[in-house]
Order: C-alpha cells, then structure tokens, then sequence
C-alpha cells in the first residue's frame, strides 16, 4: 500500500477539552460521563448547545437548540460555558504530538487533522499498530479521546473517523465501500447538506450505494459540476492532497454575541465590537494571516438584521485597526434602533510574514504586533481575563466576547 492517509477527529473537542481541563485543575466529575454540553449564559441571551457529550445526546439534546429546550429533555443537565482559548491551546498540543509521526499534516478545522503517511512503511509496517499508539497517547498525555479514521484518501478517511464514537478506529478501504459505505444514508455523505438532501431523495436516491450507481448523466443536468462530484464521492474517488499546513486553513473569522440588554449607544456598541475584535484578532494572528476585508452586523430587538463591509488599503491584523474599521461601519449604518445581536467578521486572508505601512497613517504597526502578541502570550498561559483593556472597568461587560466568553462579570488582574 504506497498511499495510507489518517484522519484524526477529536470527540465531543469542545466538551472533552473542557473536561480535561477541570479533571487537570482537581476536579472529580468527568463531564463526559454525565448529560453536560458547552452552552452560552442563559441569563445573557446565549442559550444555545454548541456541543454535547454522549450522556447528553440519549436525551435528545441536538446542537443548535436552546439551552431551555435542553433542560427540559434533562432537567438535570450540566451547561458549562465555552473558552476559546482552551480550545486551541488543545488543538495545538495535539497538532505537536502528531508532527513527531509525519510532517505531512492538514489541519481541517480546530478539532481534526489528516495525516499523510504514505510510503513510509519502513517506519511505521502496521498502521493498525500506529493508529493504536497515536490514539493511545493522546488519551494518556492529552487526556481526550479521538476517533481515527484510515484509508488511501482523504474523504474516505474522514467518511471512515464518523463511524461509531468514541474512542474508536476504523478502516474504509476501496475493497470495503460496498460492505461500508453504500449502506449510510445519503445525507452523511460529505458534501450533501440540507439543501442537497431532498433534492436526492425527490430522485429515489436514499443511500450512499443509491447514488453511486445513479446514472451520471441525470445528476449532471441536476446539479451540474456537483452532480459529477457527489458521484465520484459516493463511489469513494478522491484525488485531494495532503496541503501542509501548521494553521488551520480558513476563508473567514468571525464572532458574534446576543447581548445580554438592548444596546441603545454607540458608546456601549463600540466597547462590545472591541470585545469581539479582541477575540477576531486573536485568531487572525494565530492562523498567521492578515485580513482585506472587514464586516458588521447588527441585529435589532425587533430581529431584523442588517450588515456592512469594507475594504481595507492596507491588510492588517492588528486588533485596534480591525476596530476603527469595524466601528467606522457601525456608525454609518446603525439606523439607531436598540441592538439585540452584534457581530465582526473578517475575509480575504494573506500571510503576515510581510506587512506594508501606509505612508499617510501615523500608525507604529511594529509596536503594535508586539504589543498584540504579548498580549496574545498572556492570555493564551493565563486565561483570557489576565489582561483588559481599562475601559472594560465598571462596564459591567465582558472583555472578549463571541465563543470564548466565560464569565460576564469577570476577575481582572492586569489592566491595559
């Protein structure tokens, strides 16, 4: 076998990184083991299940529904709030842990990575061994589980990672998709999402085996270039490489939060769009890019919502500039109302290795990307709290909000 592709696919990443975590710090209850998810305050207006551990799914508890729903199906339901910065400072570790085995690695999103690890059976002669091992030492040093998914390309691995949970390895070789593969239903085949689902079944098509022996000519005047690859990925043909990569690649960053009282000033909507861009930021840097395009939405109490972007001259990932942009749009389009929902967004990505200066901008950017990235160090050891920004004081706001919010009223040992 000259081609052997791994993916990896953390369990329940945002709930298990969260119980490992406290299980560090002393704690005796293993949220994993009770009905528990990873929600946002309800006091606040953040109820909603990001992520929910197994005990938790045997009552129902979906992702995406609110957390007054949940407790209702289990009363007895443990929420504990999210932590960005936990987060990624798990998925680093792990991304480290799995260099020792190949340079070759493709981190797919926060949670999963696929590993190349063709040609080198020299190294590594059974990989049902090496999966045991790497799965193995995650559990002992990492102290979370994963599911490993093996084959000789990249979807049929990830196809292969979704079989049963948790803590599981599995095979989904060519020789294999008929027993494996075709038997799934349509809708777990990657790239059939909720608009491509009825379609197929309006066509008979209800397994994955359906779709692979449809005529190929009818799903082309159905769903054009799509059609041809729906196909090609119900019949387990994939051809996409291994991209190295030490960063997640992404198209887009962005935070949103439901603000836990009608915002009726610009003043108090500046602070909370700093407190996303806090977090924005934060990951920009960390996915070592800069951003061209910056974003803002707003969403009334009356729940119509609204948005505006702007292009930037120079492309920046400095937290100060992406505000100014952020609340320059804000202003300009806040038609006044009160404000329920706000949210940053940023796109059009390119490296930070080089920046250009505008020669018309008083600005210090070196000064400023030292200053973010001590910050950034902090934060990252320390929790996000360890450092504020002052005008958070008496504000009765969070400092970084959107996905990483873990108190309202949070303890502030360094303030900026």
């Amino acid at each position: 076998m000259s081609r052997l592709i791994f993916h990896i696919d953390v369990n329940s990443a945002y709930l298990s990184w969260e119980a490992a975590y406290r299980l560090q710090q002393g704690e005796k209850l293993d949220l994993r083991t009770v009905p528990s998810v990873v929600g946002g305050a309800e006091a606040s207006r953040h109820g909603i299940v990001l992520t929910k551990s197994i005990p938790a799914k045997k009552f129902g508890i979906q992702t995406g529904e609110t957390l007054y729903n949940a407790r209702i199906k289990c009363p007895e339901l443990v929420v504990v709030p999210p932590r960005y910065w936990l987060y990624m400072k798990s998925s680093a570790a792990m991304h480290e842990m799995l260099l020792e085995y190949t340079p070759q690695i493709q981190r797919f999103s926060v949670d999963e990575s696929f590993l190349d690890l063709s040609n080198m059976e020299h190294l590594y002669p059974d990989y049902m061994k090496l999966a045991e091992k790497i799965q193995e030492r995650i559990k002992k040093e990492l102290g979370f589980t994963v599911n490993i998914g093996i084959s000789q390309n990249k979807l049929l691995a990830k196809v292969a990672s979704d079989f049963t949970k948790p803590d599981r390895i599995h095979t989904l070789f060519p020789q294999e998709i008929k027993e494996k593969l075709w038997i799934l239903p349509v809708e777990d085949l990657f790239m059939v999402g909720r608009a491509t689902a009825p379609k197929l079944h309006n066509l008979n098509i209800n397994t994955v085996g359906d779709l692979a022996n449809y005529d190929l000519s009818i799903l082309k005047r159905k769903f054009n270039s799509q059609g041809t690859l729906l196909w090609n990925y119900a019949n387990g043909i994939d051809n996409s490489e291994v991209r190295k990569s030490n960063h997640i690649e992404m198209k887009g960053i962005g935070n949103s939060t439901t603000i836990a009282f009608d915002v009726e000033d610009s003043e108090t909507a500046h602070k909370v769009l700093l407190a996303l861009c806090e977090t924005v930021g934060m990951r920009l840097r960390d996915s070592n890019n800069c951003c061209t395009v910056v974003s803002v939405s707003i969403r009334g109490s009356d729940m119509i919502s609204y948005s505006r972007q702007k292009k930037l001259t120079v492309p920046t990932d400095s937290t100060r500039k992406i505000h100014e942009a952020v609340c320059y749009l804000f202003d300009n389009v806040w038609k006044g109302n009160p404000i329920r929902h706000l949210g940053v967004h940023v796109t059009d990505f390119c490296g930070n290795d080089f920046y250009q200066t505008s020669l018309l901008e008083p600005f210090d950017y070196e000064k400023d990307r030292k200053i973010n990235k001590a910050i950034d160090d902090i934060r990252i050891k320390f929790g996000h709290n360890s450092v504020i920004k002052s005008c958070f004081l008496h504000s009765g706001l969070s400092p970084m909000l959107g996905g990483v919010g873990e108190e309202e009223y949070p303890l502030m040992s360094s303030i900026l």
